[in-house]
């Protein structure tokens, strides 16, 4: 059975990391960045590269992957030891051996051409994706929510993070529209029943809002019961409210169920 953070999708933004990716067969993450991973057993089986705009004609898309050999703690001045040494010198990086990479047979693109952030997923998940948001493993809420808005070509993006009154934001699901934009989340028993949460949520909102954002929240039952009937609907009443969903072209596109 595959497991969430058995591929590790990681970020290649610069050509020097590439080069060492390619010839010296290791790659970096800083300790501090894989903190929240690290509750959960951390050793990825595999890693996956998505490779930004600095990288050229193979920008915002994921197309190598490596498997893992080994992983080591280290300082940076032991990665560049030939570095000036300074404050940045001590800190602490996971160093990750891989095998030699491999070509994707199909890259793995992302629509929006989006910063994203390092993506613990699974190996069945990373082997069927076409597109970055396939890749996400949050909860099985999400990914049933997901399932809908591909059946009903809705272009949500996963996991996106925005800024709202200077606080920064994930949002479960980005929706950009012609007038405005759309957060979907997925509301699980938990965070219902949960008063503290409930209060965050409500700051949270209020800061998106007043960004221009319309909040859309959906419970488990809703998700699991109604999905098409209500979820999709709301949403798809939502986006065509709004304008139509921004897609770059010169007519925004209207959802119709």
């Amino acid at each position: 059975m595959s497991k969430r953070g058995e591929v590790l999708v990681a970020i290649i933004n610069k050509k020097l990391d590439f080069a060492i990716l390619r010839e010296q067969l290791w790659y970096r993450i800083p300790v501090s960045s894989v903190k929240k991973w690290l509750k959960e057993k951390w050793h990825p089986k595999w890693l996956a590269f998505y490779q930004t705009s600095a990288i050229g004609a193979e920008k915002h898309a994921i197309n190598y992957f490596a498997e893992v050999v080994e992983i080591r703690r280290v300082r940076r001045w032991q990665l560049f030891p030939d570095e000036p040494q300074d404050e940045k010198s001590n800190k602490y990086y996971y160093q990750i051996f891989v095998k030699p990479i491999q070509r994707l047979p199909k890259p793995i693109y992302s629509r929006r051409f989006r910063r994203i952030i390092f993506i613990p997923t699974t190996w069945e998940k990373f082997t069927n994706a076409v597109e970055i948001n396939d890749l996400y493993d949050e909860s099985s809420l999400e990914d049933k929510l997901w399932a809908e808005f591909k059946r009903y070509n809705i272009p949500a993006e996963r996991q996106d993070f925005v800024i709202a009154k200077g606080n920064d934001y994930a949002l479960d699901f980005a929706i950009y529209c012609a007038k405005g934009n759309i957060d979907v989340e997925t509301d699980g028993d938990f965070w219902t029943a949960n008063p503290e949460k409930a209060e965050q949520d409500n700051l949270r909102d209020n800061d998106l809002k007043v960004e221009g954002w319309q909040v859309l929240r959906f419970n488990t039952k809703q998700i699991q019961e109604q999905a098409a009937d209500y979820c999709v609907s709301t949403v798809a009443e939502t986006i065509n409210n709004l304008g139509g969903v921004d897609e770059g072209k010169v007519i925004p596109r209207k959802i119709n169920l």
